[in-house]
């Protein structure tokens, strides 16, 4: 909603100067050497393209492809609100809205400060959206009860409240917290930095506490890297770590949203070369930096390449170890992961200690009991480097969740008896590598 692509008929009609469509996207005359403003795109560069053939200068926070819509324009946001409107006429029960704190920019587009992304300070949050949000939420959202998750960039607590909340637009929103922690203070997206568990733990908690209303569970999507590699280990302990993970995701408080792939486990590609690539976002930062000499070849970049790229995430679902996983017969946009062999749904779904049969197992737990599905969250090791225990407290009883995200054993730090419901490993009185368990605590309340 707050971009199309160049392709779409509109942007077709916008740039040939069509009277209705005119105003649909942020253009501005001017020097076609002199971009209007200092803004720079997410993925590198100005944020500012020069049409020939309209002679003017377009918008895009993102990819030059994407050119970002006017939401001042009153024709744009009747068409999204019909658009959005046919879909839950359709039958679809509400949306995922990218990048949704992005659509109102500060008028005039004034220059932003210098550092990170610049000029953000003028479109993230911006001086409308609140009441585009809430006017979208009347007109198309409340009539159909439709669900609504807003992807919000750069949102702090402070701003969340006013997306999620009881009288808010929204009913849940994704936000980076977590997401941002191996970010490099200086690098950026050209250094990894070393998490720790603590901080993860910190991040969840403050959201936690402090959102007016549910919180989005997540540790990966489209955008991100694959979790087990991220978050886990997608070599020895692949199996154990993925388990651990969709434990995490499935008995914490919130809502949780689980992407296509990480049920089995799947994991990040080894990526060689540039041309492998499709992620704009990693080939644009690529070619600028082989542009400017900060890296001599892709060799120079592969390594943070294959941590960071949005590919990771999109390459072909793995079905079966027929030939391209059983996702095509043709020739797929990216590589299909190697693993496919190994990893792929046919061969999980006939192995009872597959990644995928324990998805499964803590969705019908999940279901069961209400504790996890809405009870009070208790955390217990807020300080401990490797071992996450929290309590899950319903009316009738008390659910205890203890994970060991450290590749060793490790020695519980919290009680570990009672009756046991889920776990990825047989117990033994010390925590093994990427142990996840789920036990009632205490004999109920």
């Amino acid at each position: 909603m707050n971009h199309t692509s160049d392709e779409h008929e509109w942007f077709r009609r916008s740039r040939r100067g069509d009277p209705a469509f005119a105003d649909f996207y942020h253009w501005v005359d001017g020097d076609p050497g002199e971009p209007p403003n200092n803004w720079t795109s997410a993925f590198g560069g100005s944020a500012w393209s020069y049409d020939d053939e309209r002679e003017a200068w377009y918008l895009h926070l993102f990819d030059e492809k994407q050119p970002d819509l006017d939401w001042r324009n009153p024709a744009v946001r009747e068409e999204i609100h019909e658009m959005m409107d046919w879909w839950l006429r359709k039958g679809v029960d509400g949306f995922r809205m990218d990048v949704i704190n992005l659509i109102s920019k500060a008028d005039g587009y004034p220059d932003g400060e210098p550092g990170g992304w610049v000029g953000a300070e003028h479109f993230v949050d911006g001086p409308d959206v609140l009441p585009r949000l809430e006017a979208m939420a009347e007109r198309v959202l409340d009539p159909h009860d439709a669900v609504s998750v807003g992807e919000c960039v750069a949102v702090d607590l402070a701003a969340a409240d006013d997306y999620v909340g009881p009288d808010a637009p929204l009913d849940t929103l994704f936000h980076f917290d977590h997401m941002d922690l191996d970010d490099h203070p200086e690098a950026g997206w050209w250094g990894v930095a070393d998490w720790d568990l603590r901080e993860l733990k910190a991040a969840f908690d403050r959201w936690e506490d402090g959102l007016a209303g549910p919180t989005a569970v997540y540790l990966g999507n489209h955008d991100q890297p694959r979790i087990v590699s991220r978050f886990g280990d997608d070599g020895r302990y692949r199996r154990q770590s993925a388990t651990l993970l969709a434990t995490f995701l499935l008995t914490m408080p919130g809502i949780p949203f689980c992407y296509q792939g990480d049920e089995l486990g799947m994991s990040n590609y080894p990526w060689s070369s540039l041309s492998e690539l499709r992620d704009a976002e990693a080939v644009n930062r690529v070619e600028l930096a082989l542009s400017d000499g900060r890296v001599d070849d892709f060799e120079a970049a592969r390594e943070v390449v294959r941590y960071r790229t949005r590919d990771n995430a999109r390459t072909p679902m793995q079905w079966d170890d027929s030939p391209n996983a059983g996702f095509t017969t043709g020739e797929p946009w990216l590589p299909v992961n190697p693993d496919y062999t190994e990893v792929n749904a046919e061969a999980a779904r006939g192995d009872p200690d597959s990644v995928y049969r324990h998805y499964r197992r803590l969705i019908a737990l999940r279901h069961d009991h209400d504790a996890l599905a809405g009870g009070e969250y208790v955390p217990l090791t807020p300080d401990h480097p490797t071992v996450w225990a929290y309590d899950r407290v319903g009316a009738d009883e008390r659910l205890r969740v203890v994970l060991n995200w450290a590749d060793e054993p490790t020695a519980a730090p919290v009680d570990v008896t009672g009756e046991r419901l889920i776990e990825n490993y047989e117990l033994t009185d010390r925590l093994q590598p990427y142990e996840a368990r789920i036990h009632r605590h205490g004999g109920g309340l």
